[in-house]
């Protein structure tokens, strides 16, 4: 099995999620005593949140680089950043490592194209519903995407970084993204991307209106393809 740098902590919350689903699906794929060949460098997500919002992309994107760098020097063979948001940073951390940078948008990509899906609603950070970094990903495979309205993109960010990252769930606030769900399949959404990694600790399949792109699970998945890889 080959080994993934996992660049996680952003949140911790959603970093769960990724170890227990590849570990569980190496398992089941596996058998027997079977978990995964990981390496994980957890970063302090205050840090990484203070940054963000005082648009400082240019030292996270040398930050991350730099993670990046030390994670490939420990023995990975690709590496996986564990949030969307951070995907925006994602070209310059593959330009100065040598592995692969296994991408959450084509993971993304693959399961909407295997499920024949055109057209996604998005919901996730404000900066990954309203910059191009995932977007553009997306068109550039064949998907068109749809975001929230404003009022509903700021609710939908306050409650990820005031509630989600720091493990609190509300049914309020899972009432809200109903809606706000509810709206995008109005505007002509198939499905529903589940564009932060920690709202899937919210919404279920079960409770949304359109079907569930969990881009945890999903980026999850497609680490698991990898360490089993040839």
């Amino acid at each position: 099995m080959k080994t993934v740098g996992l660049i996680g902590g952003m949140s911790w919350e959603s970093s769960l999620t990724y170890y227990q689903r590849i570990n569980q699906q190496i398992k089941q794929r596996k058998g027997g005593l079977h978990s995964a060949p990981l390496i994980l460098y957890s970063v302090d997500f205050a840090r990484i949140a203070e940054l963000q919002h005082n648009n400082d992309w240019l030292q996270l994107a040398d930050y991350l680089a730099s993670v990046g760098k030390s994670l490939e020097k420990a023995g990975a063979d690709a590496l996986a950043i564990c949030t969307n948001t951070m995907h925006k940073v994602a070209p310059q951390i593959a330009n100065v490592v040598r592995i692969p940078l296994l991408h959450i948008g084509d993971a993304l990509i693959a399961e909407s194209q295997a499920r024949g899906y055109r057209r996604l609603g998005l919901l996730g950070t404000a900066f990954t519903m309203e910059q191009g970094f995932l977007r553009d990903h997306l068109s550039a495979g064949g998907l068109s995407v749809l975001v929230p309205e404003h009022a509903e993109r700021q609710d939908v960010h306050r409650v990820i970084y005031e509630e989600l990252c720091q493990g609190v769930i509300r049914k309020e606030s899972l009432s809200r993204y109903l809606q706000i769900i509810k709206n995008l399949k109005a505007a002509g959404a198939e499905a529903i991307i589940l564009g932060c990694t920690e709202i899937g600790l919210l919404v279920t399949a079960e409770d949304s209106p359109l079907p569930v792109l969990d881009t945890a699970v999903l980026h999850a998945d497609s680490v698991v393809d990898f360490i089993l890889s040839e």
